[in-house]
């Protein structure tokens, strides 16, 4: 590869990758169907341990979409929850729940809610489980025994589909709320193999939406990363 080839690739690179964002106001606008294949597939070439892509995605549009978002509000008022991955506020170090922290201040601002205001903030994450108006939804599941290695395989397929969508100019939202139910995702999808990882919210932004323009800043790289020599 040239020079000037590695150039312009790393500075696409550098484009896509810090130009993607998690999106919470979406477009009706549905993505055309070859355009999901495309991006779909091209996720499909994520890298895996002895590539065995323990891995099945279940993506949701149209009829479908309504009706699992009007369960998922239902399930979601009687409080019933099933886990496949368990969460515990308590695996945070206090480093994280400083970033998460912050984070929640810029997110909720944006919002015009108020950081002791816990009735608007439950009412905004029980209306998150309409996919932020997203007009697709996809489902990351780890096939196999659903342990943790092979969490970490899906986890690099959910990257490259974030990138592969950002690539093709669609909008992406991992929701980490979604997968608080997962026995009501399996029932109305008829899934009947492994464990649901995530779930992540698809489409056009709207870019006109407050909540669109919040950015997150990252950690310097001192501060995750050594170098040993």
């Amino acid at each position: 590869m040239s020079d000037l080839a590695s150039t312009e690739l790393s500075d696409y690179a550098e484009r896509l990758i810090r130009g993607r964002h998690a999106t919470r106001a979406f477009r009706p606008d549905a993505v055309p169907g070859d355009t999901m294949r495309a991006i779909f597939s091209l996720a499909g070439t994520a890298p895996s341990n002895s590539n065995a892509q323990p891995w099945r995605v279940e993506v949701v549009s149209g009829t479908k979409r309504q009706r699992l978002a009007d369960v998922l509000q239902a399930t979601h008022a009687q409080q019933h929850t099933s886990v496949d991955f368990p969460y515990s506020e308590s695996m945070y170090a206090p480093v994280h729940k400083k970033r998460r922290t912050e984070f929640g201040t810029g997110l909720y601002g944006a919002l015009g809610i108020g950081p002791d205001d816990s009735t608007a903030r439950a009412a905004y994450n029980a209306e998150s489980l309409r996919f932020y108006g997203a007009p697709h939804a996809a489902f990351l599941f780890v096939t196999g025994d659903g342990g943790a290695r092979l969490a970490a395989d899906v986890g690099a397929y959910m990257q490259t589909l974030l990138l592969a969508m950002t690539a093709y100019g669609v909008a992406s939202c991992p929701q980490g709320l979604l997968s608080f139910y997962a026995d009501t995702i399996r029932n109305e999808l008829g899934v009947t193999e492994g464990k649901l990882l995530v779930g992540i919210s698809f489409g056009y932004a709207d870019e006109s939406a407050p909540v669109n323009q919040v950015r997150t800043e990252r950690a310097a790289l001192d501060a995750t990363t050594a170098f040993h020599v």
